[in-house]
């Protein structure tokens, strides 16, 4: 059953009298009249409101495939419109009309908006739990948002379904050789296979074979970017640790803004369910808990900006720099890395060639759906390989867990337990993969290991195996900054302030930090005691003399 027939009420609730009342307090600008069959937002229009209903209806519809419409609800008084996209000014994935006797509606801008949430606890619940909730059903229904035309199950299909997946933006893939409408779009544009995937954008735009860069810039993730600005904090990495001190930051007044080469949730956003997290004793996904953080630091005010790639710091002058790709700058007095780490590449020939075809860094639903009744490899021995394993084994024929030491050297024994309960799950104790084969075009299909107690070598027909064997230390583009431990972990606490660098100013936290827990406890407790320090940096600053 679908979230929508669920959580209807929650999810277009009715205002009362009096919260109509103490939502007025925060409209930005007068009720306005709109005539029968109006649009009041269109598809793909930036900044829209969020209109509060007080006479009439607004009428709600999304893309149905590429040119047909579907309607989402009707509005009547007392309810509001909008999504998650509301909080931010990005594009709307939907559009309003005013229902057959017109509508007369409050507006409420990206920032009204947020002032509401803040200003009013009771209010404020309601319309974050319905925008949350409405993302949440346009992404399991499908339709609405981006649509993907490609080869199902080809890497750079996979690589942007992926993308869309963690950065939690609803989309629909249609297959181009198959018959409807993907298809005939591809010969009505002549477009060659080499140029798959086609990506239509809520815009209308199209888009053929697109970078992550460039399809995130057609959904709106990365605005104009005003190089005079100056922000009290830039946060470099959008994992938990990140999104927390951008949430703590900005829910005290500091301007915050958070910048990631990927997509939201880091590391941890890769695992299935996260079980030791206080708080969440049935567990949580990774993609859910960075897309609850995200929406946590947009509604106090901060800037997430995705993907771009930082290039440098330049910490030679009064402020700090980022230098990001494109020529593009970003000042602040004060930097949190939180870059995390990068995903570790065992020494396999021809492994790159593989990415995106066969070899895998994390487990999402769009991967399990690819591997579903298949026989699969996973290589590693901590939590994240176990959770990736309690996810997939259910899906698959067989999974191999491939792994150096015994499990209970390196994993939690609750997974080591859940996975000895798992009946096709085959484990294979001082083991590596030393050969990969197949190619890029067909795929993975086969992978060599060899068994070192005995130098045994044997062969396994496979067509999906997924690393996870730790991570390196994401801090090249600091650029000698500030100092690092001989692994290019940072090290902090060489001053006053426990989580500063040896450059002031420039602060560390998460995965990347040298002597951190390898924990999103930890990382989200190290997110929210850096803004204590911050202030406390800003405050001996201000007494200094100028």
């Amino acid at each position: 059953m679908s979230t929508l027939s669920m959580r209807e009420h929650q999810m277009f609730p009715v205002l009362d009298a009096a919260q109509i009342e103490t939502a007025r307090r925060f409209a930005s600008g007068p009720a306005r009249r709109f005539a029968p069959g109006e649009t009041i937002y269109a598809i793909a229009e930036r900044d829209a409101p969020a209109w509060l209903v007080l006479e009439g209806a607004i009428d709600v519809m999304r893309r149905d495939g590429l040119s047909l419409e579907a309607p989402i609800t009707t509005h009547r008084a007392g309810q509001f419109s909008g999504e998650v996209n509301q909080l931010a000014g990005r594009p709307s994935i939907a559009a309003g009309l005013a229902g057959p006797d017109g509508c007369v509606a409050l507006p409420f801008d990206p920032a009204h908006l947020r002032a509401l949430m803040v200003g009013s606890a009771d209010v404020g619940e309601l319309v974050m739990r319905a925008l949350i909730l409405r993302r949440v059903s346009l992404i399991e229904e499908g339709g609405a948002g981006t649509i993907l035309i490609g080869v199902p199950g080809s890497p750079d299909l996979v690589r942007l379904q992926g993308f869309l997946a963690r950065s939690g933006f609803p989309n629909l893939v249609l297959d181009a050789g198959a018959e409807g409408e993907g298809r005939a779009l591809v010969e009505r544009t002549g477009m060659r296979p080499d140029e798959l995937p086609l990506v239509v954008c809520p815009s209308g735009a199209l888009l053929r074979r697109p970078g992550e860069a460039e399809l995130a810039a057609c959904l709106g993730l990365t605005p104009t970017l005003d190089p005079a600005a100056v922000y009290d904090v830039a946060v470099v990495g959008a994992g938990p640790a990140g999104l927390a001190t951008a949430v703590y930051a900005a829910s005290e007044g500091l301007s915050v803004i958070v910048l990631d080469e990927h997509a939201t949730g880091g590391q941890a956003g890769a695992s299935a369910r996260i079980e030791n997290y206080l708080g969440f004793p049935t567990g949580i996904s990774g993609q859910a808990l960075a897309g609850r953080a995200v929406n946590q630091a947009l509604k106090f005010g901060a800037e997430i900006v995705l993907p771009v790639r930082i290039e440098g710091l330049d910490c030679s002058g009064p402020l700090l720099t980022l230098q990001l790709e494109g020529d593009r700058r970003i000042e602040a007095r004060a930097i949190v890395v939180a870059s995390g780490a990068r995903y570790r590449r065992p020494d396999i020939p021809d492994l790159a060639s593989f990415e995106g075809a066969g070899i895998s860094y994390w487990a999402t639903p769009v991967e399990a759906r690819l591997c579903a009744g298949e026989e699969i490899a996973l290589v590693g021995g901590g939590n994240s390989a176990g959770q990736a394993v309690v996810f997939l084994a259910p899906k698959v024929k067989r999974l191999h867990l491939v792994v150096r030491r015994p499990l209970k050297a390196t994993m939690s024994r609750y997974l080591i337990d859940r996975i000895a309960a798992l009946p096709n799950v085959e484990i294979h104790v001082g083991t590596e993969i030393t050969q990969l084969e197949g190619d890029r075009a067909s795929g993975l299909s086969a992978a060599v290991f060899i068994r070192h107690s005995d130098g045994g070598v044997y062969r396994r027909a496979l067509r999906h195996i997924f690393l996870f064997i730790g991570a390196d230390p994401n801090s090249g583009w600091l650029q000698h900054c500030v100092e690092v431990d001989a692994k290019g972990f940072v090290v902090t606490g060489m001053g006053t302030l426990p989580l500063e660098t040896s450059r002031p100013g420039v602060f560390a936290i998460g995965d990347v930090r040298a002597g951190s827990t390898k924990r999103v406890a930890a990382a989200v407790g190290e997110g929210a005691a850096v803004v204590a320090q911050i202030h406390a940096m800003i405050a001996q600053r201000a007494k200094e003399p100028a």
